[in-house]
């Protein structure tokens, strides 16, 4: 089995993450990295193999090295650091000097998880768009790779986004190598991004686990809402665990009552159409020269964020009225199909407790 070889600080609680750091099928690929969550941190580690002539080592040494943060906006920094160090443990192996140095220079305390609930310690892990950090944020961060997903999935990302936004149990199933399925992670959590101020106390976070296996099984039981991938397909049969299981493009549910959220309508497709004619004339500006700050990403993120803020705008704006009634025409408003996605409303007006009154029963009137 894995086995934690050599970590600072001695004292940290790290079991488990000796399976979180090393993807389960990894000695079939030459190299990856792996996003994890570990308690309240995060972790970035990258994934080498190397054929030894070594009996003992059974003809390969496989090795991963790892950081700890807080946060994981910043792990891409060390990418590369970590890509150059788990070579030089292949190649040299013992030799820690260069991991010391690194740990000296940048290491900080650690939130105290006994004494702080993490119920009141929400993990904020959405970084401010700051278009002048795009330059360094390329595909190697996971705010790098809206594009790639969005190209991956298609209009399959508009079911992604209703799930998200209904904060479900998402897990995507890869095989390795897991680096890019921990992107679609970051991703699926970026489309429910709301920054409407006084919005869902009560509403779970949705959580970005990035990496798990069999040994979070126990965590996963707890846990309301999170977004994860993973490369054990054990887990397609412990339905309890996931509402919505994402297989390469295929996207699924086990629950009844979400089949309906499943079926791309007019509306969706709209917003598909506009979502790629908003990039077209993106791609255009920066061709022609006119435009040269604007960013992708910066365009996937604020279109899924203003689309969930006009939901939720009406939303507020009808709870307010006296009459509390939401109608066709608002289901329109909000760029919402009336019909096709009535189960979706109905499920985001009971998980965010908002008190609304549908009247959208009758095809025949919209």
């Amino acid at each position: 089995g894995n086995m934690v070889e050599w970590c600072l600080p001695q004292d940290i609680d790290l079991e488990g993450v000796e399976f979180k750091s090393m993807a389960s099928g990894s000695h079939k690929i030459q190299s990856d990295f792996i996003y994890f969550r570990k308690g309240l941190c995060f972790g970035l580690a990258c994934f080498a193999n190397m054929p030894v002539e070594s009996e003992l080592e059974r003809g390969a040494r496989m090795k991963s090295v790892g950081i700890l943060s807080p946060s994981y906006t910043l792990l891409y920094r060390y990418m590369h650091f970590l890509e150059n160090q788990v070579r030089h443990q292949l190649e040299m192996p013992g030799h820690y000097s260069h991991l010391e140095a690194f740990y000296d220079d940048k290491k900080g305390v650690l939130p105290d998880s006994k004494s702080t609930p993490t119920s009141q310690q929400p993990v904020h892990w959405l970084p401010s768009i700051h278009r002048y950090m795009y330059p360094e944020m390329k595909i190697t961060h996971p705010a790098g790779c809206m594009s790639q997903f969005i190209k991956f999935f298609g209009e399959q990302i508009l079911v992604l986004w209703k799930f998200a936004l209904l904060r479900k149990r998402i897990l995507i199933f890869s095989p390795p190598p897991v680096g890019v399925v921990c992107y679609r992670v970051y991703c699926c959590c970026c489309l429910a991004n709301v920054s409407l101020p006084g919005l869902g106390g009560t509403v779970p976070e949705s959580k970005p686990f990035f990496y798990v296996n069999v040994a979070d099984i126990e965590m996963l039981e707890t846990e309301v809402s999170y977004v994860a991938c993973t490369t054990e397909k054990i887990f397609e049969e412990k339905r309890d665990l996931y509402d919505v299981y994402v297989d390469n493009q295929n996207v699924k549910t086990h629950h009844e009552h979400l089949q309906p959220l499943l079926k791309i309508n007019n509306a969706d497709k709209e917003k598909y159409r506009r979502l790629n004619d908003q990039r077209q004339m993106l791609m255009y500006s920066q061709e022609v020269g006119e435009d040269c700050s604007s960013c992708e990403e910066d365009l996937f993120i604020l279109f899924f964020m203003e689309q969930n803020n006009r939901i939720f705008q009406t939303l507020m704006e009808v709870s307010a009225s006296q009459d509390k009634t939401l109608t066709a025409e608002h289901a329109r408003g909000m760029g919402l199909d009336p019909q096709g996605d009535r189960s979706f409303l109905m499920d985001l007006l009971e998980v965010y407790g908002i008190d609304v009154m549908l009247v959208i029963d009758n095809p025949c009137c919209t």
